[in-house]
């Protein structure tokens, strides 16, 4: 079953008749694309343009129109590149998040963007724990020399732990669910890392800029001596030398500073 083509039809509330009509195909023939079997190349291009998402991210392991490579069966891990992480489709990562069946990372200074992209984001991720994912959300720990140094370098100072600060208060519902743990790293961040089970969103971060004017890698697994496990592998590092955040302290904390 196509879980990925499912995820986006009930996203846009296009149901597979009208998907059908759109390609000029038989509704049957949509059955069989949801079932797993993979269109020929032309309706793989109408189904992602109707839909506004990527073909890639519907097909991951086909060629797009142009010679343009999606995931090579060989052994490439790449899927996708965006020329910034702004540039990624919202409904990218709706789908990614709503497709998670084992575990959900996230490694970020303040990650703003996440919930604002999507406000039920709290929501979704209790759900996707409620579900047995295992969810892990690593932020900058505000108070810590690497969130002063990144604030510094991006000249923007205190703001970024204002942010974090901010950005925390969405998910401390989280606290309370079964599944679902919240930690404080204090790391310098060569990159973000968003992590859907074997599917990988790698943001690099380049010098003085923020992380959403930066390129972005949709990077899929293919083994264990590639660069999916190696990003993976630092996500863990992180995460062991990350401290629990306690709402509590931190507010405690914040407000002995000002």
């Amino acid at each position: 079953m196509n879980e990925r083509l499912h995820s986006v039809l009930a996203q846009r509330g296009v149901s597979p008749e009208s998907l059908a009509e759109a390609c000029a195909v038989d509704p049957k023939t949509v059955g069989r694309w949801l079932g797993g079997r993979v269109p020929h190349p032309r309706h793989r291009f109408s189904v992602a343009r109707h839909l506004r998402v990527e073909e890639t991210f519907l097909w991951p392991g086909r060629v797009l129109r142009g010679g343009r490579p999606g995931r090579d069966p060989g052994g490439s891990e790449i899927l996708e590149t965006y020329q910034n992480r702004a540039g990624v489709p919202r409904e990218t990562w709706l789908a990614l998040l709503q497709g998670a069946q084992r575990q959900v990372d996230v490694l970020i200074f303040s990650g703003t963007f996440f919930a604002q992209t999507n406000p039920h984001v709290a929501r979704m991720l209790a759900e996707r724990a409620a579900a047995g994912v295992r969810v892990r959300l690593c932020f900058g720990d505000p108070r810590g020399r690497a969130v002063a140094t990144r604030g510094r370098e991006e000249g923007i100072g205190d703001a970024l732990a204002a942010k974090i600060r901010a950005s925390l208060t969405y998910y401390r519902p989280l606290l309370s669910e079964a599944g679902c743990e919240v930690r404080l790293h204090d790391t310098t961040l060569y990159n973000s890392l968003f992590r859907y089970d074997d599917d990988l969103m790698v943001n690099p971060h380049v010098w003085g800029q923020p992380a959403s004017a930066n390129p972005l890698f949709h990077l899929r697994r293919a083994d264990a001596t590639g660069w999916f496990d190696n990003y993976a592998r630092s996500f863990d590092a992180v995460w062991t030398g990350a401290r629990p955040w306690r709402p509590d302290q931190e507010g405690t904390a914040a407000h002995g500073q000002d």
